[in-house]
């Protein structure tokens, strides 16, 4: 009866990351169906925390966040949870030994969210990698499985590419975070008067992780290739959107790729893989 536990968990770190993101629960139906459930089970986990700091505001978010923490690694402790989410996260991170460092280093930049408003740029490096390269580790553990050489060899490129998506959504939600949460992310950026040679700075920052994550993508297993050559496509097309859109238009909305746009983008992947072209 156990694997009715497991089961009924699982589907609902996959029914998180279906509501959440349907951008990610697209590419995520791309990977093999081995790698589908422990990605979706990472999804859900990070998503709930990211949701303590960003939405509980009527809450003591500190305490919630403090609990939770305990509260993950009491079921990697255990191997069971009575939290789906938590218990969903535990199996994968016990079946594919991820390393608790990276699951530390999540919950740092996740407590920075609670008290800094602003970064200077060690605070804003450690803060990208905590919250964004670690989850892509965590991702290329389950792609990995178990190949510790190829998981070494992959490292940077799963780091830049978390570090490209983080930086794309930190830009996409530039409004929202600097008037309703009071963040700015970036390093010596004034908002107030936010001129293209600043936007072009980040964006160039950007563009190098973004190349830096693609020879990377091309050297994935075959059965995690597909899945995130599309959300790589994904979030390079909203860069170049974000990229053809004036800095003030950045301030007053959210650049999104609308749905026809999401499946041309996954078509034309699937037609450059048939050709062999990437």
């Amino acid at each position: 009866m156990i694997k009715l536990f497991h089961d009924v968990s699982q589907q609902c770190s996959k029914a998180v990351t279906e509501k959440y993101s349907t951008s990610f629960s697209s590419a995520i139906k791309l990977l093999h169906p081995d790698l589908r459930t422990p990605i979706y089970n990472i999804y859900g986990f990070v998503r709930f925390a990211d949701e303590i700091v960003d939405t509980f505001h009527q809450y003591k978010k500190e305490e919630l966040l403090t609990e939770f923490k305990k509260d993950t690694y009491a079921a990697i402790d255990r191997g069971i949870s009575l939290n789906p989410i938590l218990h969903s996260f535990q199996i994968t991170v016990r079946d594919y030994n991820i390393c608790p460092d990276l699951i530390e280093s999540f919950f740092s930049s996740m407590e920075m969210d609670l008290s800094k408003t602003e970064y200077n740029s060690n605070g804003y490096k450690d803060y990208i990698y905590g919250s964004a390269e670690v989850v892509g580790l965590m991702c290329l553990y389950v792609f990995c499985e178990g190949d510790k050489n190829m998981y070494n060899d992959l490292k940077p490129s799963a780091q830049a590419l978390g570090a490209a998506f983080q930086k794309v959504n930190f830009l996409r939600d530039l409004k929202a975070d600097y008037e309703l949460l009071n963040r700015t992310y970036f390093p010596e950026v004034d908002f107030t008067n936010f001129t293209p040679g600043m936007k072009k700075q980040i964006e160039e920052d950007i563009a190098a992780d973004f190349e830096n994550a693609y020879e990377g993508i091309l050297n994935l297993p075959s059965k995690a290739r597909f899945g995130v050559y599309v959300a790589y496509k994904y979030y390079l097309s909203l860069f170049k959107k974000i990229k053809r859109t004036a800095p003030a238009n950045i301030m007053e909305q959210r650049i999104r790729i609308p749905n026809y746009g999401k499946a041309y983008i996954v078509a034309k992947a699937g037609l450059r893989r048939q050709l062999n072209l990437y």
